[in-house]
C-alpha cells in the first residue's frame, strides 16, 4: 500500500470514502508473495478478512468500521500525510455541516478535494463523490453512510442515517458538477428524496454540493437547508 503497488494506493481511498473497487480475483496465486497487478493484494486482502467481496458486482469493499479503524492504522505509520490530514479534519467538516456553516463546508471541501487529487488523479464526478466521502469520514462514528439510496424519483447521491440513540440530524446529500448548489438542493426536492427517511422522525439537513472545476479560487459551493418530514423549511 505504501510503495503504491500498480496504483493500488487511489483503490484504497476510494474504499476509504465509502466506495467499491471493482477487481478480478481470477488472476490470484494463492500465496502472499506473488503479486503481478493490485487485483492481486486486493484479493488477498479479501482472503485476509480485510476487505468483503461482492461476487454479483465483482466488487471488493471496506466492510465495516472496525476495519476502517485498521486501515487508518496503517496509513498513520506509512506514507499517506495528504489522507491522514483529511481524516484528521473531518470531524470540524461535519460540526460545519450540523450547525448550517455553508462557506466553511465549501472551503473544508476545496482542501480535501485538493489533498485527495495527489491520489486520485482522475477529476470527475467520481473523484468528487470519493473526496466527499473521506471529508465526512468521522461521521461513520455516528451515521451510517448510504450511497445511491432509492428515494422518490431517483437515487440519492449520500444519505447519512444516525445511529440509534445519535440526536444529529440525518443528512440528503447531492452532489452536483459544474452546475450550481441551488440546482443539487432543488433535485433532492423535485425528486422528494427526503423518502428515503421515511419513518425517521429528527431532523433532516438537505446538502447541496457543486464542483466547478473552471473555477480557480473557490470550486465548490455548498448550500444548506433544514427540513422536517412534513417539508415544512425552517
Amino acid at each position: 500500500m505504501d510503495m503504491d503497488f500498480d496504483g493500488l494506493k487511489a483503490d484504497i481511498v476510494q474504499m476509504l470514502g465509502g466506495g467499491h473497487v471493482r477487481i478480478n480475483t481470477r488472476s490470484f496465486r494463492n500465496d502472499m508473495r506473488t503479486f503481478h497487478v493490485k487485483d492481486d493484494v486486493l484479493t488477498l486482502l479479501i482472503h485476509l478478512g480485510y476487505l468483503a467481496y461482492d461476487s454479483r458486482e465483482k466488487e471488493a469493499f471496506i466492510p465495516n468500521k472496525e476495519i476502517i479503524g485498521e486501515f487508518e492504522n496503517a496509513m498513520s505509520v506509512g506514507g499517506w500525510p495528504e489522507i491522514m490530514r483529511i481524516l484528521k479534519a473531518s470531524e470540524k467538516l461535519l460540526e460545519d455541516t450540523v450547525s448550517g456553516n455553508e462557506e466553511k463546508v465549501a472551503e473544508g471541501l476545496d482542501r480535501v478535494h485538493m489533498e485527495a487529487a495527489s491520489i486520485l488523479t482522475y477529476n470527475d464526478e467520481n473523484s468528487l463523490s470519493c473526496a466527499i466521502g473521506l471529508a465526512y469520514y468521522s461521521a461513520r462514528k455516528d451515521y451510517r453512510l448510504v450511497r445511491e439510496l432509492p428515494a422518490g424519483r431517483g437515487f440519492a447521491d449520500i444519505v447519512f442515517l444516525p445511529l440509534p440513540s445519535v440526536s444529529k440530524p440525518a443528512l440528503v446529500v447531492e452532489l452536483k458538477y459544474d452546475k450550481t448548489a441551488y440546482a443539487a438542493i432543488q433535485q433532492i426536492k423535485d425528486r422528494h428524496y427526503m423518502q428515503a427517511l421515511e419513518g425517521y422522525c429528527g431532523e433532516i439537513l438537505l446538502v447541496g454540493i457543486n464542483y466547478d472545476k473552471e473555477s480557480k479560487d473557490k470550486p465548490h459551493s455548498c448550500v444548506i437547508e433544514r427540513y422536517n418530514m412534513t417539508n415544512v423549511k425552517d
